[in-house]
């Protein structure tokens, strides 16, 4: 059995799932479930053709000034900035013994810190990504790994539909 190429869905394999089945396989039926993605956005159900839908969005501008919020907290600053929180061991030593928690909160709230030092968004660790399936790396190094919906050969999918021996029952065998 040769397979070219890195395995993701279940529509790469055609019928051979169903073959070694039918011929007793267990091991390729095995071996063939095992190399498929294990990633669950990898599955055809979550291919399938996307519709237009109208969404009513409310401005988050108009929600804070309606709930009567704070400013919003940046996630990221503008520019990449390595001294995010310099200050904050200094501000929790002096504001915090002068006027207790409920200020550092307060000050908080009124200037709020980024959460993160870096403002890209595409930026994943090394670490992280090294930790990843080979289909999950290939993913986001953006490689040939074609999930949109695949072309399907009807006069293939009809003549297996029509097999008699895929759909004879299972025999199981003692062994």
């Amino acid at each position: 059995m040769q397979i070219d190429g890195l395995l993701i869905t279940e529509s790469q394999l055609k019928s051979k799932l169903n073959e070694s089945i039918h011929e007793n396989r267990r091991g390729d039926f095995a071996l063939l479930l095992a190399m498929l993605s294990h990633d669950v956005l990898d599955f055809s159900q979550f291919h399938l053709p996307k519709t237009e839908i109208d969404n009513f969005v409310i401005e988050e501008e108009v929600l804070r000034k309606q709930f009567g919020a704070g400013p919003k907290q940046p996630l990221a600053p503008d520019e990449f900035d390595m001294l995010v929180g310099q200050f904050n061991a200094s501000l929790i030593s002096e504001e915090g013994e002068a006027n207790g928690m409920a200020s550092l909160k307060l000050y908080q709230y009124l200037n709020p810190e980024p959460l993160a030092i870096r403002n890209d968004d595409k930026y994943i660790p090394l670490n992280i990504i090294d930790n990843c399936e080979l289909a999950v790396r290939r993913r986001i190094k953006n490689e040939q790994t074609q999930l949109t919906a695949p072309l399907i050969d009807a006069a293939a999918f009809y003549d297996s539909l029509n097999n008699d021996a895929i759909h004879q029952p299972l025999n199981l065998v003692a062994v």
